[in-house]
């Protein structure tokens, strides 16, 4: 037990290293993001989240958006805890059995317009998670506005698909 305790004071911490400085990259891809949120919806952004049976990887990276590193809320993205305020329904994992009538009662309790935005592998199909629980990709659900691919999608990659997402709707004006 000793020997354990005194290893584990001597070694380095097993942490990854935090994410390159490219805040300009950030802080731009945040700024398209809140103008065409403006244009397309007249406010900021609002998420809920929705966990459709996934190994919460891609939860840890939508996580990671609130950290004091991304801080979208600056930006005015925000996630909301109830699909009556929300804009986006952020779904993550495959959508099994269980899951389904849930996704179906989120999506239909959220205000129109609104937009799905299947993010990781799983949510759109490729994943590693097929079987007997599970229904499918979120597609096979409710009608999915935008894929963010990843196994897990950065954060990066995440804020970068939903900029793509609020300038395609602002360029059509879905409002």
């Amino acid at each position: 037990m000793r020997r354990l305790l005194i290893e584990g004071l001597l070694k380095a911490p097993l942490t990854e290293a935090r994410p390159s400085d490219d805040d300009a990259v950030l802080a731009e891809l945040a700024e398209r993001l809140q103008k065409s949120a403006r244009r397309a919806l007249g406010h900021s952004l609002s998420i809920r989240q929705v966990d459709a049976g996934s190994c919460n990887a891609c939860e840890l990276e939508i996580h990671a958006l609130s950290n004091v590193y991304y801080d979208l809320e600056r930006f005015g993205l925000r996630f909301v805890a109830s699909p009556r305020h929300a804009d986006v329904l952020l779904v993550t994992g495959p959508v099994t059995k269980n899951m389904r009538e849930a996704l179906e009662r989120t999506y239909n309790a959220t205000p129109n317009p609104k937009w799905v935005v299947a993010a990781g592998d799983c949510a759109c199909g490729s994943g590693l998670y097929n079987g007997y629980a599970t229904v499918g990709s979120v597609d096979k659900v409710v009608p999915v506005d935008l894929h963010i691919r990843g196994c897990p999608p950065t954060p990066t990659a995440l804020l970068q698909g939903l900029v793509a997402l609020m300038e395609r709707a602002a360029a059509v004006g879905e409002r």
